[in-house]
């Protein structure tokens, strides 16, 4: 069981707990500023698992609590007993702030296969993505247009190699695509001008031969 492990280890862990989790509860916690903290309820319990065909428990902490964001209740076991529970809480939240982060990684970029087979490689391929994440996450919180973070991404691998005013494209799509009178005008003098050389050139080739 991997919650003895760790325990045996001395290494800490925080976890949800399945709904069919075996456990008794073995102390009533005092669970103090219960509406500052949103803690619900904060219990000993002892959990019970198999070790081969022999049943056995383990030491365990239970903290219920409410979580504002997502409006919803949350129950957590862990072995960290010397925490206030207030704590416990806003580890789990930070814990999930970390799920939520490999689940935006796994969605927007190919991490399923690596460029190298090497340590090296694969650790380097991980920082780039790590880079580029937070390069687009700074972007999205600069715009005052509302982008989905996917799109963002998705638009930046479509452009990768076209150069164009970044955050002035993305804070108005349509408008940026449209090239106005005096633009047209530039463009057709450059193309002109461009043109008139070429001939030059293939005249001048066309002379010395």
């Amino acid at each position: 069981m991997s919650f003895k492990h760790f325990t045996d280890k001395k290494i800490g862990f925080l976890t949800w707990i399945k709904d069919n989790a075996n456990y008794d509860i073995f102390t009533l916690k005092e669970v103090l500023d219960k509406i500052h903290s949103d803690v619900l309820s904060d219990e000993i319990i002892k959990i019970g698992f198999k070790e081969g065909k022999e049943a056995s428990t383990l030491k365990g902490r239970k903290v219920k609590f409410y979580d504002r964001g997502n409006k919803r209740e949350f129950e957590i076991i862990t072995n960290l007993f010397e925490l206030r529970a207030d704590l416990i809480a806003a580890l789990y939240k930070i814990r999930w702030q970390i799920e939520l982060l490999f689940k935006q990684l796994k969605q927007n970029y190919p991490l399923r296969y690596f460029l190298g087979d090497n340590e090296n490689a694969i650790k380097i391929h991980i920082y780039c993505v790590l880079i580029v994440t937070l390069l687009i996450s700074v972007i999205k919180k600069k715009l005052k247009r509302s982008w989905a973070f996917s799109n963002l991404v998705s638009f930046c691998k479509m452009h990768l190699f076209n150069y164009i005013q970044l955050m002035k494209f993305l804070e108005n799509p349509q408008k940026d695509w449209i090239i106005d009178k005096a633009e047209i005008e530039q463009l057709l003098l450059f193309w002109q001008h461009f043109l008139r050389n070429e001939r030059f050139l293939k005249i001048k080739q066309l002379k010395n031969r």
